[in-house]
């Protein structure tokens, strides 16, 4: 009911404007949806790529990247490394804030501490000291040779130190607890555009900054965004006209989307790498009938459920071809993706003699969490990985919730409560150090391992984590980088599925760029 209500209230408001626009071309109103709401406006709240995007529009990092996903300069005009350890940015001079603050090193140093206590603080990882040179001068000292230093700097957005501290913002708090912090539901950054209102799990306005450094590409007016759960109605919003863009689109409407000549469908490869973990910390899970100990604990029950779990199946019918098949974490196009690296082959009679061998030759019953409103198909994909190992004994109790929820209680604001969990990730480097520092690396007070929800555990990834980091020199970098994969591999540390594919849907008269990380960005956006 509350989304027909929201979808009326689009058809009732949709008013083109025409003011003059970028080029003197008339500018619009953009409405758009998405699966689930912004989980807050605090740039440090939550390490989710949707929420980041939306941000993004919002905040800006002292890099950017470009709709190729090259690093371009953003609040930094330029940097460089004046000592092994030590690399000095020169801020972009004459940048406001929406509250008409001015940007100097001050906030640079106060969004450095502030990170630092955030589910976000591997932005900053290895860096010791950010040191102020003078107001448009920084420095960031690093306990070692980092050539990544700034590689996901373009979602570390910097804050207002004035604004924060002015309005006790001055430390993040998690989705879990969102009343707590004004940054949650008040947004001052120094982006293209501006938060006007914001109701949550209802609509988010933003409007143009018309102070913004930079020089507009696109010709908005307003941005209207409204979450929308359920696909049938995100589809028949864009067809009506009552959205100008929806994402992700389903998989089994592409095609029919296609030959409607009033939209267009946007599809490519992404860098997201959907996957399963399984709690290996626990000496006994939180929601199995195994007491006593933890099945996921022994290398021969992955090894099973490994065997068990058809990807290529996932891949024909849920996905409906629009996936690829994944054996590790990464996919293809991130820096040091392990090429000769295989799936486990479905094989369910091995899998019945691994748990045989393991003490549970009738299996037993342990519960997946699963969100219901993040990944393309997940309830589905979920359902799906239910029946298959129920193949091989192994009842699973399916939890799908939606995101929201799922984040608060399987995350470390939830401290890990979880048995079984879905989960994709896409590194905001596109480089393996950030998959295996955040999914893989033990988890450690310093941030590392923040991601790995099960608790996966090995010294010898560790160690070659910290040197992939710090390693100059690319031919013993990707060697490092191979060894880690294939020590997770071998030890069947996770469930691999796969990298699904970005679908878009839009009205024809929109132009918009769709980047392989799945952000959206309305800078480049036009209504025609």
């Amino acid at each position: 009911m509350r989304v027909r209500t929201a979808l009326t209230a689009v058809a009732n408001c949709l008013i083109f404007l025409g003011v003059a626009g970028t080029g003197g071309a008339q500018a619009k109103t953009l409405n758009y949806a998405f699966q689930g709401d912004i989980q807050s406006l605090d740039p440090y709240s939550l390490n989710e790529t949707f929420t980041l995007s939306y941000q993004g529009n919002i905040y800006e990092g002292l890099t950017l990247r470009g709709p190729d996903l090259k690093i371009e300069p953003g609040l930094a005009e330029r940097w460089e490394m004046v000592e092994p350890t030590r690399w000095r940015f020169h801020l972009r001079k004459g940048v406001k804030f929406h509250n008409g603050n001015d940007f100097t090193a001050d906030d640079v140093v106060f969004s450095a501490r502030r990170v630092r206590n955030s589910e976000l603080r591997t932005r900053i990882a290895g860096v010791t000291d950010v040191v102020k040179v003078d107001d448009h001068t920084v420095d960031f000292v690093t306990e070692a040779p980092n050539p990544i230093l700034h590689a996901e700097w373009d979602t570390w957005y910097i804050m207002d130190k004035e604004w924060c501290e002015a309005n006790n913002a001055t430390e993040a708090t998690n989705i879990a607890r969102s009343g707590e912090n004004y940054a949650n539901l008040h947004a001052n950054g120094t982006g293209p555009f501006r938060v006007v209102s914001r109701q949550p799990d209802v609509r988010t306005v933003a409007e143009p900054f018309d102070g913004w450094w930079g020089t507009p590409q696109h010709n908005l007016t307003e941005v209207v965004f409204r979450p929308i759960s359920s696909p049938p109605t995100r589809v028949a919003a864009l067809l009506s006209g009552e959205m100008d863009m929806v994402f992700p689109v389903p998989i089994q409407d592409i095609d029919r989307l296609k030959k409607d000549a009033q939209v267009k469908v946007l599809t490519g490869p992404e860098l997201r790498t959907i996957f399963i973990g399984m709690d290996q910390a626990r000496d006994e899970l939180l929601y199995s009938d195994v007491k006593g100990k933890n099945p996921f604990k022994d290398e021969r029950v992955r090894h099973a459920f490994n065997f068990a779990v058809d990807a290529k199946a996932i891949h024909r019918a849920i996905m409906r071809g629009h996936s690829t098949p994944a054996a590790t974490l990464v996919a293809p196009d991130v820096i040091g993706f392990p090429k000769d690296l295989e799936r486990y082959p479905v094989n369910l009679d091995k899998a019945r003699e691994l748990l045989t061998e393991a003490g549970y030759p009738n299996g037993f019953r342990v519960t997946l969490d699963c969100p219901n409103d993040r990944y393309v198909n997940d309830e589905a994909i979920c359902q799906a990985v239910v029946s298959m190992l129920g193949k091989i004994g192994v009842t699973v109790n399916l939890a799908a919730v939606t995101k929201t929820r799922y984040f608060a209680k399987v995350g470390p604001q939830g401290k890990y409560d979880t048995s079984f969990y879905l989960l994709g990730w896409t590194p905001p480097s596109f480089d393996s150090w950030n998959a295996l520092y955040n999914l893989v690396h033990t988890r450690a007070p310093n941030g590392a391992g923040t991601f790995n929800y099960g608790g996966y555990s090995n010294t010898r990834i560790d160690e070659m984590t910290g040197r992939i980091l710090t390693e100059t020199d690319l031919d013993t970098r990707n060697k490092l980088i191979h060894k880690a994969w294939q020590i997770l591999h071998d030890e069947a540390g996770y469930i691999p599925l796969h990298q699904q594919a970005l679908a878009w849907g839009a009205r024809s008269n929109i132009e918009m760029k769709q980047r392989a990380d799945d952000q959206f960005l309305w800078r480049w956006v036009r209504v025609n």
